[in-house]
């Protein structure tokens, strides 16, 4: 049966994109406007200007987009004119309070429209635009704020790639600026200066969720970019060093990524103080873990319990320190997360840390020197990098690795 043969009033109308209006303002045009207004005083034709293209997702898209009815459907082009945006929102903090109050006025009454199937590239565009409003960093803006992070981390995955793409392509400034007010956001909603000035936590739990996907879009730009738009340690968040970052984990670790949020999802906002003392937290509770299988399987086969099962104990020759540590902590992977014990062999001596520390440090000696091989000293960086005729042999370099991890221990 074919759609063709049904008689037309049965035919549902397919559903189109709205039209959107011709806006002829320009970047110039907007500037001048602005510098009459703050000479006269005489703001009329401003405030017209940021209450009509702000009052929907249309009429932010008929300001703002190139070609009013261009399709742009493409993630290497957002179709926005940046230039505009730039020149609208640099000006706009120092416009009178009533027209910023009717730019964010506009704001909620786009938010509140009631959404019918699948959101448009315009739609998108919108969000791409309204994420770069400079009023964000205002507390008081936060419950606009909070409901525009909630609707772009509801979007589906497919949008959320074209704004990764398009986020992509803002300038260092531009893309710093945004992600800054979402750091200043968490931060504020975790510990805010004043408690009353937001609304209770349990009320707005989905807040902190919500911004963190969002500033995950920016982090995937950051990263998708040929060029880092910023280092990746400028999305580190201080402030989550002083939460129970290790409940976050136990979160994390029971219900993994489903609907239950943790900051362990979004590893990049964590800073390695928190990354290393979650790793430090969790091989204790591991190794206290394995030393408690241990004794209890002794224990029940009626065994001598050897207290050296809760360490890792190695022995090393002094002339054969580097393929001895190589061999002892290959045989003894199992025991990799217990606390190390060191014993030159030949020599009497308990290790109370101080054979561990001579231990790693002659190790890291002949590891780093440049007659062995392992790594080649840059005089301009004063660092150590691999050295390229010695990575055929791998077990050398994770040697490395497992030295550098329980040292951390």
């Amino acid at each position: 049966l074919s759609i063709d043969t049904l008689p037309p009033e049965v035919k549902a109308p397919f559903p189109s994109d709205p039209v959107i209006p011709l806006r002829t303002k320009t970047t110039k045009e907007f500037q001048e406007d602005v510098e009459r207004a703050v000479q006269s005083g005489v703001w009329r034709e401003v405030r017209e200007f940021y209450l009509t293209t702000f009052d929907s997702f249309i009429e932010i898209n008929a300001a703002f987009k190139r070609e009013a009815n261009g399709s742009f459907n493409t993630i290497d082009d957002s179709g926005v004119n940046a230039k505009f945006v730039n020149a609208v929102y640099d000006a706009l903090l120092s416009t009178p309070q009533d027209i910023q109050k009717s730019v964010l006025k506009g704001i909620i009454n786009s938010l509140l429209r009631e959404w019918k199937g699948p959101r448009t590239k315009d739609d998108l565009r919108a969000y791409f635009i309204l994420v770069q409003n400079p009023q964000y960093s205002s507390t008081s803006t936060y419950v606009i704020y909070a409901h525009l992070l909630r609707q772009i981390a509801a979007l589906s995955e497919a949008d959320h790639h074209f704004l990764v793409h398009w986020l992509k392509k803002l300038s260092p400034r531009r893309f710093r600026q945004p992600v800054e007010r979402l750091l200043q956001f968490i931060s504020t909603r975790l510990f805010p200066a004043e408690p009353d000035e937001l609304p209770p936590l349990t009320k707005c739990s989905w807040w902190i969720p919500s911004a963190t996907k969002v500033l995950g879009l920016f982090n995937a730009a950051n990263s998708v970019s040929t060029t880092p738009i910023m280092p990746f340690t400028d999305f580190y968040n201080i402030t989550l060093e002083h939460i129970d970052f290790m409940e976050e984990y136990r979160t994390w670790q029971n219900y993994g990524n489903s609907n239950r949020f943790s900051f362990c999802q979004f590893p990049f906002i964590l800073s390695t103080v928190v990354k290393k003392a979650i790793i430090q937290k969790d091989s204790e509770q591991q190794m206290i873990s394995q030393a408690r299988q241990s004794l209890v399987s002794k224990v029940s086969r009626r065994q001598r319990v050897d207290m050296n099962l809760l360490f890792l104990n190695i022995k090393v020759r002094r002339a054969q320190l580097l393929s001895d540590s190589l061999d002892e902590l290959t045989r003894k992977r199992c025991d990799l997360k217990k606390k190390l014990r060191v014993t030159f062999v030949g020599e009497a001596g308990l290790d109370m840390g101080g054979l561990t520390k001579e231990w790693f440090l002659l190790l890291v000696r002949q590891i780093f020197h440049t007659d062995y091989g392992m790594f080649t000293y840059m005089k301009d960086s004063r660092c150590h990098w691999f050295s390229s005729w010695k990575c055929d042999n791998y077990s050398e370099f994770q040697l490395v690795g497992t030295v550098s991890f329980q040292c951390s221990i």
